[in-house]
């Protein structure tokens, strides 16, 4: 089930390259690959806003918080299938809209539709990735076989 279809802009950007490389990493399943990508002081808001992920709402920050954040909701699902709809770069962030899949088992799946947007630094790290998605939406599409 793994993949990235990229069907947007693709010109050079330091922030679309980080973006499709985190995708490539979170398909691949190398965590120690994602976590390079950010700069020690980042923050993860997968989603904005309080949430099942993040009660608190404030993002996970830092390496150590990211890496928990992998282990406990990218590590978890069977695979993952980026649609990557359109793409807008500019200064040192780049927004995209996608649709991602995620097999949450062996049987079920899950459809996100949702905007991410990814802030690097000067070096090309992220420092900020913000995916806005409503996971009320998300869990609507849960599917299991009958």
């Amino acid at each position: 089930m793994s993949e990235i279809r990229w069907e947007a802009p693709d010109g050079d950007h330091p922030a679309r390259r980080a973006a499709r490389s985190s995708m490539a990493a979170v398909v691949a399943r190398r965590r120690e690959e994602w976590l390079a990508l950010f700069s020690p002081d980042a923050v993860v808001e997968d989603p904005v806003g309080p949430s099942m992920l993040d009660p608190r709402g404030r993002g996970h920050r830092g390496l150590a918080e990211i890496g928990r954040f992998w282990d406990r909701a990218i590590a978890s699902a069977q695979g993952y299938r980026f649609h990557v709809k359109d793409s807008f770069a500019n200064g040192p962030c780049c927004a995209n809209v996608a649709t991602i899949t995620i097999a949450v088992d062996r049987e079920a799946t899950m459809t996100v539709d949702c905007v991410i947007v990814y802030t690097v630094d000067e070096h090309g790290r992220i420092t900020s990735l913000r995916a806005h998605w409503e996971p009320d939406r998300a869990l609507a599409t849960l599917t299991r076989p009958v």
